[in-house]
Order: structure tokens, then sequence, then C-alpha cells
């Protein structure tokens, strides 16, 4: 038996009055997931741990089967992993993002964070800005590492782990109460924007209609993680499929083979059949697992696009699952797909929540009879709830505790 996942990040929304107070995952035009489901099991899955924050980063270790009540030491150290940054047990690692804030002649702390992501920028152009920002800022003290896209990484000598906003939960918002207390940070960070608002690439972008990456923002702090080997949970040989570096640094520590496709980078326009194609060539060419994350919903959601993330549903439906179900059959493969989102990102409030996740399995070999569709009001009604989400990785891949 071969296992697959396939992740859309952020694709569980609320019911929205534009479109007939469905969700999106109701409304989209999802021909292979309706027809998966009438064959599937699905239910719910609570993956965020009462009192823990709606994160990527504690959602897909749940749906991976790393309880994050154990497992997690924050975000911004997974990360580290992913790019061979080496931490010791002193230093704290923090998500450096390059952020886009109103450039109106106030002072920093009145400015408004329009976009978390700065229009996506491309790692090319960020790894230009990051240096700009070293020169000027780095010490033995804060050290500046480039990440991909707008996601980057500064760790922290003999840090401390504080208390930092995610940028993605105050969009629109005006700065100054969600500025970190811990003062050469909250330097930091207004002295990125002295040496990157005019900085010659964003006056380009600007010239272009394109969002400003103008000032660093910092978030996710944590300590060196220590994940278990999924292999040697679950007996599995196991590869991870993503664009996004979280995912790449929770796959290094368990173990996991990271597999690069050409052309995927997080985005709504990623390369969706390269993903398809290298998940099926790994489970044709001896892995067990297959993870197969897909940022673009959770990246739609957090623009509030409401079209866009329909776009993504979709895209996720007709150029991921489908090319991987089709051909696993034409292999003659026996296998599971397992279909969900980590945690929901409504368009409503443009960040995480913690409501459960819809969740379908589909068994190749032993194919159910219903007449529900995958979406979170038919889950709900299902009648299946697994109240633990790390334990549907085990319930996915039929293993007992």
């Amino acid at each position: 038996m071969k296992y697959i996942v396939i992740l859309g990040d952020g694709m569980a929304d609320e019911p929205i009055a534009e479109i007939n107070h469905q969700t999106i995952l109701e409304y989209a035009q999802t021909p292979m997931m309706d027809m998966l489901s009438k064959k599937s099991e699905i239910g719910l899955a609570h993956t965020i741990p009462k009192g823990m924050k709606p994160g990527s980063d504690t959602a897909n270790l749940a749906v991976l089967g790393y309880n994050p009540e154990k497992y997690y030491t924050g975000r911004s150290p997974l990360e580290a992993l992913s790019i061979d940054v080496p931490m010791k047990d002193t230093d704290i690692a923090l998500r450096c993002n390059l952020v886009t804030l109103s450039d109106d002649p106030v002072a920093y702390e009145e400015k408004k964070i329009l976009d978390h992501s700065s229009g996506e920028i491309s790692t090319e152009d960020a790894a230009i800005l990051i240096d700009a920002v070293k020169k000027e800022l780095e010490t033995d003290t804060y050290k500046f590492y480039v990440g991909t896209s707008y996601r980057h990484l500064t760790i922290w000598d003999y840090g401390n782990v504080i208390e930092l906003t995610p940028p993605h939960d105050i969009l629109g918002n005006v700065i100054s109460d969600k500025l970190p207390t811990e003062p050469y940070l909250r330097e930091m960070m207004k002295k990125s924007y002295d040496i990157l608002n005019k900085h010659p690439i964003n006056i380009e972008r600007a010239k272009k209609g394109l969002n400003k990456a103008n000032s660093l923002w910092f978030w996710g702090a944590g300590t060196r993680p220590n994940l278990d080997s999924f292999e040697e949970q679950t007996g599995l040989k196991a590869a991870m499929i993503s664009a996004v570096d979280l995912l790449k640094g929770i796959a290094v520590g368990a173990e996991m083979k990271n597999i690069i496709v050409e052309g995927a980078d997080g985005t709504l326009e990623t390369n969706y059949e390269g993903k398809a194609q290298a998940a099926v060539d790994a489970l044709l060419q001896g892995y067990d697992f297959v993870y197969v994350h897909v940022e673009a919903p959770d990246e739609m959601g957090h623009q509030g696009s409401l079209k866009r993330k329909i776009k993504a549903v979709e895209y996720l439906d007709q150029r991921v699952i489908k090319p991987v179900y089709e051909k696993l059959k034409a292999n003659h493969i026996d296998f599971r797909m397992l279909v969900c989102p980590d945690h929901p990102t409504p368009i409503a409030v443009r960040t995480h929540t913690s409501d459960p996740i819809p969740y379908m399995i589909y068994d190749s070999t032993k194919e159910e009879e219903h007449t529900w569709n995958y979406n979170e009001k038919d889950a709900k009604t299902s009648g299946n709830y697994i109240e633990e989400g790390y334990q549907l990785r085990n319930h996915f891949i039929g293993k007992s505790e």
C-alpha cells in the first residue's frame, strides 16, 4: 500500500455571502474531489491543540502525526533546518518577513501593514534586499539568512523566546502596538525601513505598481527542534514536496526526503503538474508515503481574494489530485489518498483560525458508497471526528497507537 497526502494549505473557509453563503470548498468546481468523496471517508479533525496559536507549523506537524504539544519549539527553527542554518542550544531563530508598510509621511510606528508577502516578491529580488539589510544591521548577535520569496531567517545568539505578532494577523492595521517589546528588534525593524523603502529594487517595484518590500518583520521565535524520524515512527519511507521552507524544515527534522520541483514557488501560479508528477514518481520509485503541500489557497486567503482562492482550490483539484489519482490507477498501484487543509484561512479574517479541518480518505482497495461531497458542512454531518489532530496520520495509514 502506498500513501499520499495532498494538502491545500488554508483551503478550509467559512460560509461567504457573495457565493450564496457557501464555503469555497462547496462553491468551487472540483469534480475530482466530488467523485472521490462518494467513495471515501470524510470527517473533521482538530489540528490545533487548545491553547496553541493556529499556524501552519503546528497544523502541519499534526497532520504528519507529531503532537504539537510535544514537538513544537517555534516556527523559525524548522525553517532554519530547511536552509541548513546550524543552531546552537543557546540560539533563537526568528522568522524575518519582508513586508509592505505604508510609505506615507508618518512615524514608523504609525504606519500600516499592507502586505505580509510584499506582493509575493521573487527570491532573487528578496536576496538583494536582505543583503542590503545585512550590510547595515548584522552583528555577532544577529545574523541574517536568505530563505524563499518574502520568508527569511534571523538567528539571535543567546536570545529569548518572546511573544511576537505574525504580520498576516494584522493586515491593514497600524503597527504601533504590535511591534516587538524587545528594544533592539524594534530598532532593527525601524532602521530596515530607512534602508529598504528607497532601495532601487523598491523604486522599480513601485513604478510597476507592485508592493514595496520596505520593512523587516520579526516573528515566530523558537529554539532548536528535535523531531523523531517519520520512518522510525511509521515504518514508511517518506518524502515531502513543498515550496515552503517551513515544510522543508519539518521534513529535514523528520528525516523525510525533500523533493525539489522546478517552478514550485508557493504562489497561485506554482508548478502543480510538476508536483503531481514528482509525487507519482516517488511512489513508483520506492517511497511509501508522499506529502504534497500546496501553499496557494493559504496565500489567497491572506490576500482576502475570493476569486483567487477559488481558483487555487480548483487548480488543486484538476492539476494535482486528478493526475495523481489517474496515474496511480494506470500503474495499478494500491494507494490511500488523504486530502485536507492544515487549518482554515477564511477570506473574511485573512488569517488562520483554529476550527477543525475537513479531511477525505480514499482507499483504492476499498471504495465506499456515499452521497456526500468533500466540504466543511458534509464533513461535520458525517459524524467522523478526530479530536486530537495528530492522530489523523495513524488513522490514515491504519496504524494503531
